[in-house]
């Protein structure tokens, strides 16, 4: 029963993964006006990432059990590491932002290896790190690119998409975009799949095939939300801005994948979007509320899925019932302390607002 509870999880897991990390992939073809329909954008991320998937193994090893022992890594605790991570998802995906997979993964299975005091610390310090390094890189190349871009639309207009050229810059776009939806199944699929492997309930062939079949049918039936937002509502993209976001994200994750490293794919494409809209409008766009949620979420899913996974383990693994409530209270505490804050600044905000208007 246990077995297919765990199953179960990490299908639904894996597309949650769909719709947030593989759907986001598709962001700037969408935004751009290359593909007009969100079906059709969506299917291509599905057909794209399922074929990546089947290359995702070395990322499976490392979530398996390259963070903690891989005698920590039974059955009941892979209910506890794809739970608390599901359950973050989830929760992103109903707000419509695109979350980092990776992130809250690791975050649980860090939890899980706080709780039996048991953790491969320099390799979630490398984890980590790239975590920081890759969207910096992103942000950078695309910045760069950004500048290039709107230097060379400026002088030769057809670039801008305009008249016979205007087919074959789509065409990039869409092979740019379908080159990242490749390197998030290359990369995410191990998210959902890798405690399963590394509980050895399934091989790593078999899981990176059904692991990204769901990852597909997520990105399907799932991903519109993300999509929308990662396409539209944080900048407006030309088709060369667009391929330019794609390609340097897919290139990155599909290095990383190679390594066997887990990156936030979502985080990387974001930060290359924004770097391209500030090379097009400056700074300002830093302001969009969209980018400042999203940041916001960045910073506390991997904090909140392991709190999860950490609190679960006391609670079902180890019965601990004092130490489990003292850090839910703390959490609540922690969380409502942001809350009012959040709802003061707010207040003074429109208080000010309104004061100024008089």
């Amino acid at each position: 029963m246990l077995t297919v509870v765990a199953f179960a999880i990490a299908f639904f897991f894996a597309m949650n993964i769909g719709a947030s990390g593989t759907a986001a992939a598709m962001g700037p073809a969408y935004g751009s006006g290359a593909i007009k329909r969100k079906v059709v954008a969506m299917l291509l991320v599905g057909i794209c990432a399922f074929i990546g998937a089947l290359s995702g193994g070395e990322v499976v090893k490392t979530i398996g059990s390259g963070i903690i022992p891989s005698d920590i890594v039974q059955i009941e605790t892979v209910i506890v590491m794809l739970g608390a991570a599901c359950l973050s998802l989830f929760i992103a995906n109903i707000l419509g932002i695109p979350l980092s997979t990776s992130e809250v993964v690791v975050g649980a299975i860090v939890g899980v290896g706080i709780a039996y005091q048991s953790l491969y610390f320099e390799k979630l310090l490398i984890i980590v790190s790239f975590w920081v390094i890759v969207p910096i890189v992103a942000f950078a190349l695309s910045l760069v690119s950004g500048f290039l871009i709107k230097r060379a639309e400026k002088k030769w207009p057809f670039l801008r998409g305009k008249g016979k050229w205007r087919k074959w810059l789509v065409i990039l776009l869409i092979l740019s975009g379908c080159m990242e939806a490749f390197a998030a199944g290359m990369n995410n699929v191990a998210n959902a799949v890798g405690p399963l492997v590394g509980a050895g309930l399934i091989g790593i062939e078999l899981a990176v095939v059904v692991g990204g079949a769901f990852v597909a049918l997520g990105a399907l039936l799932l991903g519109g939300r993300v999509l929308e937002t990662n396409g539209k509502k944080i900048t407006r993209l030309s088709l060369l801005q667009g391929s330019a976001v794609s390609i340097t994200g897919g290139g990155l994750v599909i290095i990383a994948s190679i390594f066997g490293l887990p990156v936030p794919l979502t985080q990387v494409t974001t930060s290359a979007i924004v770097g391209v809209g500030t090379a097009d409008n400056g700074f300002k766009l830093w302001q969009k509320n969209i980018i400042k949620q999203i940041i916001k979420v960045w910073i506390v899913s991997p904090i909140f899925s392991l709190v999860l996974s950490y609190g679960f383990v006391l609670l079902f693994l180890q019965a601990d019932l004092y130490t489990f409530f003292v850090i839910v209270s703390v959490f609540i505490a922690t969380v409502g302390t942001f809350s009012l804050i959040h709802t003061v600044r707010q207040e003074k905000r429109t208080t000010h607002d309104q004061g100024g208007g008089i």
